[in-house]
């Protein structure tokens, strides 16, 4: 018979200090254990896995332990060690799912008027509760109302909503909330350490985000990629636990961006061919539109994200291509591709494709948000024509080559001469140039963070970040797009405006040289 003991047992909490991420929990607890203010009944509610079972089994050993530690219970007397070897008769715990008759209630409330055979007080622990029939809360109400002094009632329920008020008022109510990434993190980071596991912190944060909160299946998960004894990062926990990478699911956005259908049906084959569930990867996919909604609708984002400084990044430059309204038909594809999958768990793969391809290309949808999304394309279209930076093409027309005369003006091809006449002054409507040019195109108007430019009659100089700027510059269908936005905002025509795409570096080293002629 094997000694093994499962991670998720073998570092359960023993005291109050060792419960992760609910100190607003644990330190009333300790304040009632230590001033002697226990309760007759308490109500423990949260989600699966955040500490509820193991507080109601502390909280049972505190007010039993011979030596409490300033509200924590000793772990080394005889009421402690019994109650964690599970052979404390006076410590009671009952499954709801299984014992919620009416004739359960009455047992116990038959055992209640017995005093405890060794420790202090009776303690019953009684999980998931809302299971409870509604016979069986009545016949509770009363005992649970005025019980006898040496009986103790802790409940625990991940359904607090399905509990009777008349139960609730009863008890007294502490909330458990899912635990956040870095506490999981540092947790599972503490244990591995603890147990020869090689765990880097991009796997523990994957982990921390498939355990959505939970500290008992994120250390479940931890043993599970543990089998192996390799060393897990990212991109070994997300093959075995059947999910998506970040990169794979970002990667798989930018298909559906450019219309890339073999990219788009290479990663949901390659999800399936891999045993992978695609509902799981879905349910990635979709996180990651909430996550670019998140940064688009505010400047502080990477607060409210559970993502690395790489992702984040990755994840900004990607919210940069959709506009709201393109946001909000991907959405609503997603959602209803999530819905039919639960229908037809057997088309998941089929449901996924057609889905992706319906994004990729809203002219095969009739929906309003699909419609909405060509019409923003087609007003974008328009004033990009009115511009100039789109040429008009009749029906059936081909396309005229254009010659080196009707090339963009770009950062190469200006010359000195279209800067004559006046000084350069910096260019007070870039501001309104760049707010136009982020209605256009969204992606392009990210670059220009931090930008500046400065006019010289028609001639406009932009600097900018030395990343953007040389493919800014290169892009002759953004330089036009510029320009276009420029010629707008000044009134002239597009063959008037000249521009110059330069790095924001050279703009501090022409001040430092400026600032040097000044001095000699």
């Amino acid at each position: 018979m094997s000694d093994y003991i499962a991670l998720y047992r073998k570092w359960r909490p023993v005291n109050f200090d060792d419960v992760c991420g609910q100190d607003a929990v644990t330190d009333v607890l300790k304040y009632e254990v230590k001033n002697g203010k226990i309760s007759h009944a308490y109500l423990f509610c949260g989600s699966r896995g955040t500490g509820k079972t193991s507080c109601a089994r502390i909280l049972a050993k505190a007010v039993n332990c011979l030596h409490p530690i300033n509200g924590n219970p000793c772990n080394e007397c005889e009421a402690c060690r019994s109650i964690d070897a599970g052979t404390a008769l006076d410590v009671i715990e009952m499954d709801a799912a299984s014992n919620n008759g009416v004739d359960n209630v009455r047992d116990m409330k038959d055992e209640i008027a017995f005093t405890p055979a060794i420790l202090k007080y009776r303690v019953y622990i009684i999980d998931e509760v809302h299971m409870m029939s509604g016979a069986a809360f009545n016949a509770l109400l009363k005992t649970l109302e005025e019980p006898p002094a040496y009986v103790v009632f802790i409940l625990a329920t991940t359904e607090f909503n399905k509990l009777p008020t008349t139960i609730v008022s009863r008890c007294q109510r502490f909330d458990f909330r899912r635990m956040t990434s870095d506490v999981i993190i540092a947790r599972l980071m503490k244990i591995a350490s603890a147990e020869g596991i090689e765990l880097t912190d991009d796997g523990a944060r994957v982990i921390a985000r498939a355990a959505q909160g939970g500290m008992r299946d994120a250390v479940s998960l931890l043993e599970l990629c543990a089998g192996k004894h390799t060393r897990i990062d990212e991109k070994f926990v997300a093959e075995n636990l059947g999910i998506g990478s970040r990169d794979s699911v970002y990667s798989l956005i930018s298909a559906v961006l450019t219309a890339d259908y073999s990219g788009i049906y290479d990663t949901v084959r390659s999800i399936s061919m891999a045993s992978g569930d695609i509902a799981v990867f879905w349910q990635e996919l979709l996180d990651a539109y909430r996550d670019m909604l998140v940064v688009k609708n505010t400047a502080e984002a990477k607060g409210y994200l559970d993502l690395t400084d790489t992702e984040y990044e990755k994840l900004r430059e990607l919210a940069g291509n959709f506009t709201s309204r393109a946001l909000d038909y991907h959405i609503s594809v997603i959602r209803n591709a999530m819905a039919d999958m639960l229908r037809a768990p057997a088309a998941k793969r089929a449901i996924a494709e057609i889905a992706l391809t319906e994004m990729a290309n809203p002219k095969l949808e009739k929906t309003p948000q699909a419609l909405s999304v060509r019409v923003e394309d087609l007003e974008r279209t328009v004033a990009m024509m009115k511009m100039g930076v789109v040429a008009i093409k009749p029906v059936g027309a081909e396309q005229p080559k254009t010659t080196d005369k009707q090339q963009p003006a770009t950062a190469e091809s200006v010359s000195p001469a279209a800067m004559t006449g006046g000084d350069s002054a910096k260019y007070l409507g870039w501001g309104d140039v760049v707010t136009r040019i982020g209605e256009l195109k969204k992606s392009l108007a990210v670059q220009f963070d931090g930008s500046a430019a400065y006019r010289t009659d028609n001639h406009f100089t932009v600097y900018m970040n030395r990343f953007f700027a040389p493919r800014l510059a290169a892009n002759d269908e953004n330089i036009a797009l510029l320009r276009g936005s420029i010629a707008e905002r000044e009134g002239l025509t597009i063959q008037d405006v000249s521009v110059e795409v330069r790095s924001s570096d050279e703009k501090k080293e022409e001040t430092a040289t400026s600032d040097l002629d000044s001095i000699f």
